[in-house]
């Protein structure tokens, strides 16, 4: 789980870095929603992802300007990830695209205590992330898209949330 914990470090770092505000609503569909007490969502069915999520939580729930979020995450990878497998990162403030890029993600495992491989087998992580006190308000949309060297689907999650002006 701890390379899902590079990619929800990802996610939820750069989308609680981005959405520090006090008042959100989720705006995504719960069809494939990620277990636990999270905003998070798959891209599409997760069948067929080398990554199998138990749960995602976040505390606090939604997160809180100024305040710590912690990460707490557990899941199994179906097979080893090799050196070479890449996420694909996209933030938008409503229809503007604020960051759009593609990372290795044995570059970004450091981050975590980590090195690749990853091997196979279950793996939980507790992470936390420093959220800032100000984020302008407005729609907010996250993708991280995560893939072997030879383009297999590890997971995909995607979050939208709206923060409004507190008060």
């Amino acid at each position: 789980m701890k390379t899902s914990a590079v990619l929800l470090s990802l996610l939820t770092a750069v989308s609680a870095s981005l959405l520090g505000g006090q008042s959100q609503k989720a705006l995504v569909d719960d069809a494939f929603s990620v277990p636990g007490k999270n905003p998070l969502n798959f891209c599409a069915d997760p069948k067929e992802y080398i990554l199998t999520v138990d749960f995602v939580d976040l505390s606090p729930n939604p997160p809180q300007p100024g305040q710590k979020l912690t990460i707490t995450a557990n899941g199994t990878f179906s097979k080893d990830i090799e050196p070479g497998a890449t996420v694909f990162l996209q933030v938008k403030y409503g229809l503007i695209t604020l960051i759009k890029q593609e990372a290795d993600l044995c570059d970004n495992l450091p981050k975590i205590d980590m090195s690749c491989p990853i091997k196979e087998g279950v793996l939980s992580l507790t992470k936390e992330v420093d959220i800032p006190k100000q984020v302008p308000p407005g729609k907010y949309t996250v993708l991280a898209d995560v893939s072997t060297v030879d383009k297999e689907k590890i997971t995909c999650m995607e979050s939208t949330v709206f923060f409004s002006r507190p008060g």
